[in-house]
């Protein structure tokens, strides 16, 4: 039995986003720059997809610039707007970012920004009063993630845009984990600008978008060509541009059944494991990614073994069984460090580095829970045989 449950680091491309690429590779394949027949083919399928992806977060058609992943729209978002000044401001983020932000601020702070990073509580969550006590008069960017990657948790955007925007201050948000999995409507939303990616929606690897309000200008990462408005220079990424459309439709007309389905899928999983005293499940059980599982070990499970258990030991073991989980996000699940989210959310290290994460997705079934459940708690009891006989 082959198990894949990592949807939070990728999906597989749905067939009907790998149709649409086809056309493109082999129909529509010209410059979408070029003026002549063969190039406003192409120029024509990387519209329709933009008005595929703005129609599934309620945007208009030319607040959307395509990019090549998730990490280039939040790279954009910071840069774009912080290279508008001359001289270092202030900005603020949450302790439980993406390395693709928390990575790119370390970079400002080192040319003199101010950066304030908001504390969360035990279950991952940002305080929008905290909010309110960083914003200074030289903040010029928040930036806050949607929904965490590594424990499931979803930020109060609502309040803490409504906060930013009282003051004055943009407001950024990385939406890669939610768009596609729970409503978004930027129109009711208070953000300025927000991150999609398509390979967490079914689309192709190496496309993605950013949101930009309408009237903000961003000081563009590549210039060139003027492609995207003169905001992303380079010829646009055709074929993919396409899938990432058809999926971002497919995900609007699927979500109201499949959110529900897989919320369901996703308590089921975690009341399997709940007679599992050695797990402590992370995250906001309420506040939650509506696909999101996500565990570490106590403290004193580790004594139990042999040896401390990491996360990347049990991947590995349920790798084994054909069962395809994470050691956290998948950026960072390579390493042995623990875990800087579950270290800000107040976990000691051991319990950091012994972090696993379950993601679930349109081809996951409740067998596929059940047997999932069954074989990590085999699992577990092997690695930690003290256990086990305690057990019998």
């Amino acid at each position: 039995m082959q198990i894949y449950l990592d949807y939070s680091a990728t999906t597989p491309t749905r067939p009907e986003a790998i149709s649409a690429m086809q056309d493109a590779l082999t129909q529509d394949w010209g410059n979408p720059s070029s003026i002549h027949e063969w190039g406003q083919r192409a120029a024509t399928v990387v519209e329709k997809a933009r008005m595929q992806v703005c129609n599934l977060i309620d945007a208009p058609a030319d607040s959307l610039i395509f990019t090549a992943g998730g990490t280039e729209a939040d790279n954009l978002a910071i840069m774009g707007v912080t290279r508008h000044y001359q001289t270092p401001q202030h900005l603020i983020i949450s302790e439980v970012e993406h390395s693709a932000i928390s990575k790119t601020v370390e970079l400002l702070e080192q040319w003199g920004w101010g950066v304030t990073r908001l504390p969360v509580d035990r279950l991952g969550r940002v305080n929008p009063e905290d909010l309110k006590s960083a914003l200074r008069s030289d903040t010029v960017l928040v930036s806050v993630i949607y929904g965490q990657s590594e424990v499931g948790t979803v930020q109060p955007i609502q309040e803490l845009g409504a906060i930013a925007r009282a003051a004055g201050v943009l407001f950024h948000v990385d939406g890669v984990q939610v768009v596609g999995r729970l409503p978004v409507n930027v129109q009711e939303l208070p953000v300025d600008l927000l991150s999609l990616s398509s390979h967490k929606i079914y689309g192709p690897q190496g496309a993605g978008a950013l949101y930009v309000r309408d009237g903000l200008e961003l000081v563009p990462l590549l210039t060139g060509g003027g492609q995207e408005s003169n905001r992303r220079s380079g010829t646009q990424a055709v074929p993919a541009i396409a899938g990432f459309g058809m999926a971002a439709e497919l995900a609007m007309e699927e979500m109201p059944t499949e959110t529900a389905r897989l919320i369901q899928l996703r308590d089921r999983l975690f009341e399997l494991l709940a007679d599992t005293p050695e797990l402590i499940p992370t995250g906001d059980r309420l506040h939650r990614l509506p696909h999101h599982v996500s565990f570490c070990l106590r403290e004193d499970a580790h004594s139990r073994g042999s040896q401390p258990i990491s996360g990347r030991a049990i991947v590995r073991q349920m790798n084994l069984a054909g069962i395809a989980i994470s050691s956290g996000s998948a950026c960072s699940s390579g390493k042995l460090n623990p875990s800087p989210v579950l270290l800000a959310m107040g976990y000691s290290p051991t319990e950091a580095t012994a972090a696993v994460r379950l993601t679930l997705g349109r081809h996951t079934t409740a067998a596929d829970i059940d047997w999932t459940a069954m074989v990590l708690k085999q699992i577990l009891a092997r690695l930690m045989p003290k256990l086990a006989l305690a057990r019998l």
